[in-house]
């Protein structure tokens, strides 16, 4: 009869799993968005860029880093989605979704031309925040992995 009682969700797995599901909702919201060309979206985010500038940096991208945003956004709410259900496939999903951050934004990083009116402290920030954070999610996955509370 003891082995029949289920195991229970450790409580820091939900205070890691729903803050991380949320924050990786805005990256597909920021994705679409962009691919739409929402000029209003631009402007409510980032009101000193102007959104015809906006796109012809995004067009500007590689190849690469296109599919690095997309990769990365995606897997990052799968992960997040897959965390909270306990599914070990959370760790690849938060993998793939750090490869694809580095991607994307290791050009905006290192080789993008300077946005034009998209200049202060939070511009240049997030780009390492949001890696980070990519880190951190993909190495938490991977301990509970290991620890067996994702299965």
């Amino acid at each position: 009869m003891e082995n029949a009682v289920a195991e229970r969700t450790p409580p820091h797995l939900w205070i890691v799993g729903v803050p991380a599901l949320l924050w990786n909702c805005i990256g597909p919201t920021d994705y679409v968005m962009s691919r739409m060309r929402n000029d209003d979206w631009i402007r409510n985010t980032m009101p000193t860029v102007d959104p015809k500038d906006m796109w012809a940096w995004i067009d500007g991208f590689p190849i690469y880093a296109q599919f690095g945003w997309g990769l990365g956004v995606w897997m990052g709410l799968l992960g997040s989605i897959l965390l909270l259900m306990r599914h070990r496939w959370a760790v690849p999903a938060f993998f793939l979704s750090l490869i694809g951050a580095i991607l994307g934004l290791g050009y905006q990083i290192v080789a993008a031309p300077p946005l034009p009116g998209a200049e202060g402290v939070m511009v240049q920030i997030m780009p390492y925040a949001i890696i980070a954070i990519a880190v951190g999610l993909f190495l938490y996955a991977r301990a509970m992995a290991r620890k067996g509370v994702l299965r």
